[in-house]
């Protein structure tokens, strides 16, 4: 019994995840998509563009007699077309002329639902030497869209349709997202290219990779609302602004006898911060202390980028030694003297006296003096 109920479970269960997306694919909204476009001069492209309103009703009947009687009917004049493109799921609104003599737009119509459009395979990576990368598949920028073969749906109908084609011709339906176009590539699936998978891409599938908008439509300028800001139910609307947008709101709240604006968001309280402390002055030291580090400047808050650069080349130069235009010029040389410096006797100049010519100079000192004291 225990199987049984297990067996149950799990049946109920896989309906259970099944149906949610079943429903939602019946659910989802239905439009005539473009197949064909013959008139040139009709901004439609075919496959991604469907009609989903006219005149500004919208389009909730398949039966395309009414839609041809609705336009049949605005012959002479314009004919208002809501369109829905699958690139980036936005919707415009187009104004066509129709003609008196034969009142048709020249497109072919079929009725399908928006949701066909999900079934799209993101190119994410191509592997060299694969049949992807032969057929010229590009990496982020293609998108596998249809084929030829026939209809494709779910995340395994690619797959499944490959397993189908294996050595033989399959041609593919790939839009270009940044040139965009939409190409016919045809390729051979394989497992023997030598690597794995039969087509040697990485394909991305779900909401993450859906068509994205063309890159040619203009970018939002600045100040355009690109989302409309949601509301509670219980919210009073606010009145728009009469202040002209010249002058700037006050940046102190009002007085109690000033009238508050609804739209404006007076801050609580926004005063100056309080100036800055002087700071006491350094009291001067008589001379360096020895053994004491020098004391470095701090950089001023004000100070700009000469002043860095300046600083800079100051420390370069003191540790490089170069010499300084502030710096004391060197001492001047003494000065030259008129008179020449006294010359020193020189004993090794002055000849020696031999001891023997001294006495005999002594002798005839003494042999001439009696003599003159005799004359």
């Amino acid at each position: 019994m225990s199987t049984v109920f297990g067996a149950l479970n799990r049946f109920i269960s896989r309906l259970d995840s099944e149906s949610p997306s079943q429903n939602s694919r019946n659910a989802s909204p239905y439009g005539f998509q473009v197949l064909r476009n013959k008139n040139l001069e009709i901004p439609v492209e075919p496959w991604y563009d469907f009609i989903v309103g006219i005149n500004g009703r919208q389009v909730d009947n398949p039966d395309p007699s009414l839609f041809a009687t609705e336009v049949r009917n605005c012959a002479g004049s314009s004919v208002s077309l809501t369109l829905w493109s699958a690139k980036g799921n936005r919707s415009r609104t187009l104004a066509l002329p129709v003609p008196t003599p034969s009142p048709t737009l020249g497109i072919t119509l079929q009725w399908s639902t928006l949701a066909v459009t999900e079934d799209v395979w993101h190119v994410l990576d191509v592997i060299p030497n694969s049949p992807a990368d032969i057929a010229g598949l590009l990496p982020y920028g293609d998108y596998i869209v249809g084929t030829p073969e026939g209809n494709v749906h779910g995340e395994s109908g690619l797959g499944e349709l490959v397993e189908d084609y294996l050595s033989r011709s399959l041609r593919l339906y790939v839009y270009n997202h940044e040139y965009a176009v939409t190409r016919l590539v045809t390729l051979t699936p394989s497992r023997t290219w030598g690597g794995s998978g039969a087509l040697g891409c990485v394909l991305g599938f779900g909401a993450l990779h859906r068509l994205p908008v063309p890159m040619t439509e203009p970018i939002a300028g600045p100040g355009e609302t690109l989302f409309e800001t949601a509301r509670f139910s219980n919210e009073e609307r606010r009145p728009l602004s009469t202040q002209p947008p010249s002058q700037s709101p006050p940046l102190h709240p009002p007085s109690s006898s000033a009238t508050h604006s609804s739209d404006l968001l007076v801050p609580a309280s926004i005063t100056s911060p309080p100036p800055p402390a002087p700071q006491p002055a350094a009291i001067p030291i008589a001379g360096p202390q020895r053994g004491a580090k020098k004391p470095r400047a701090t950089a001023a808050a004000n100070m700009t980028f000469d002043d860095y650069f300046r600083e800079g080349e100051q420390k370069s130069k003191e540790e490089d030694f170069a010499p300084s235009s502030k710096t004391a010029a060197p001492p001047p040389p003494p000065p030259k003297s008129a008179k020449a410096p006294p010359q020193e006797a020189k004993s090794a100049e002055v000849t020696a006296v031999e001891p023997s010519e001294e006495k005999e100079a002594n002798g005839a000192g003494k042999e001439a003096e009696p003599e003159r004291s005799d004359g």
